[in-house]
């Protein structure tokens, strides 16, 4: 039994690294789409940039 806890070990670390690194690429691949959205809706309108309301009311150009 203890010859085979360093492959479980192992085995654990890969797939956490693993599913740490599908989520960083689906967060990704998100946050790349909603940018290529926005883009494209500026250039369709002509905007130069989408405005955001801050907590203090202020509208801003939104920042990537």
């Amino acid at each position: 039994m203890v010859d085979l806890m360093p492959q479980f070990l192992l085995l654990g670390f890969v797939g956490a690294a693993a599913y740490y690194g599908f989520k960083r690429l689906k967060d990704d691949a998100l946050r790349l789409s909603e940018r290529s959205r926005r883009a494209e809706a500026e250039q369709r309108t002509g905007a130069q940039g989408t405005l955001v309301r801050g907590d203090d009311g202020i509208y801003r150009v939104k920042k990537d």
